[in-house]
């Protein structure tokens, strides 16, 4: 490539830079406002948006963009997904443009609905085994534990408790959440932005994926055609199967605020299951929009189990399409409950 050439893509590369950089509009004192209190509104409300101009800067004309598509000043948030949501205002200074960049949040517009729970069966579960992700495939419960240098994959007999085939992973991993999809197994690690993929029949290793966006492994399940994966914040991202890149994401919301650290996850009946970290409760969440529809308190369980130093809290999920009922256990606990759930 001649110098010449290389000077013009470096010039190209710049501008496209240039434009898209904001620091103009930190240089001029350009913000976005709301009519929003705290820039936050609920689900079906009005928002207002306009430019705060504190230097006086002559402005020719202002478009703004509400997650990259056009909007207009004042706008209805009736549909779409819970949480933060990006708003730019476009500003034409001197003939130059100037990127404002600014957020508000969306909640959602009902109260959850609370579930009861009822035990149908007790078994015996591995009281050394630090659940981080279960799932049933052909009647068989499959099990991810965690902990450095006692991280494990298993195939579970769950009504003895009786381990049938173990593969522990290398003391560097700390296992996570699992799921299986069109015969392969996907198991994700925490910190070492890796998932690993197996067989799901020999569970045997045949790849693994890494991790973009989401900067750690926490829980997973699936739809039958995506991946849906949590990061121990209120993120819930969507993964295709293809290149494992993080097409999508939501944010699990109520009425009230965001729900934090979303761990194991399960696929029911076209919603997603997920346990709250150290507070031995779930929230049902619709997947198209965060919005958290119920929530079920598990934490009388943990009075059920043997009591020990090591005892730690709910996580581990299980739908059972074959009965149709939930199993739920903890880290380190030595039951594994089925239960059915209703609402209150």
């Amino acid at each position: 490539m001649s110098f010449q050439k290389y000077l013009s893509l470096l010039l190209i590369a710049l501008f496209v830079v240039s434009c898209n950089d904001d620091s103009k509009a930190n240089d001029y004192g350009l913000s976005i406002k709301t009519n929003a209190k705290n820039n936050t509104i609920t689900l079906g409300e009005s928002i207002s948006l306009s430019l705060n101009n504190p230097e006086g800067i002559s402005i020719q004309s202002v478009t703004y963009q509400l997650n990259d598509k056009p909007t207009e000043t004042t706008l209805t948030y009736a549909n779409g997904k819970l949480g933060g949501q990006h708003i730019t205002a476009n500003v034409i200074h001197d003939n130059d443009t100037i990127i404002v960049n600014g957020t508000f949040k969306v909640l959602s517009n009902f109260v959850p609905d609370i579930y009861t729970y009822e035990i149908i069966n007790t078994y015996p579960h591995d009281i050394t085994s630090y659940t981080q992700g279960l799932e049933f495939h052909n009647g068989e419960l499959y099990e991810s534990t965690g902990q450095y240098g006692e991280s494990k994959l298993r195939k579970v007999d769950f009504a003895t408790g009786d381990v049938l085939k173990n593969v522990n992973l290398s003391n560097g991993f700390f296992a996570e959440g699992l799921t299986i999809l069109n015969d392969k197994l996907y198991q994700l690690t925490w910190q070492e932005n890796t998932g690993i993929i197996y067989d799901v029949n020999t569970l045997e290793k045949e790849g693994i994926f890494r991790y973009g966006k989401s900067k750690e492994g926490w829980g997973l399940c699936n739809d039958g055609t995506s991946l849906y994966k949590s990061d121990g914040t209120e993120r819930i991202w969507t993964l295709n199967t293809d290149n494992f890149n993080e097409d999508d994401k939501i944010e699990v919301y109520t009425n009230k605020g965001k729900i934090p650290q979303l761990n194991e996850l399960e696929w029911i009946n076209g919603k997603i299951y997920a346990n709250i970290y150290q507070k031995n409760g779930v929230v049902i969440v619709e997947p198209s929009t965060g919005a958290v529809e119920g929530v079920i308190d598990f934490s009388p369980l943990k009075d059920m189990v043997t009591q020990h130093s090591e005892l730690d809290v709910l996580n581990g999920i299980a739908y059972n399409p074959e009965t149709q009922t939930i199993f739920v256990t903890g880290k380190n606990w030595d039951k594994l409950f089925e239960v059915t759930i209703k609402k209150k």
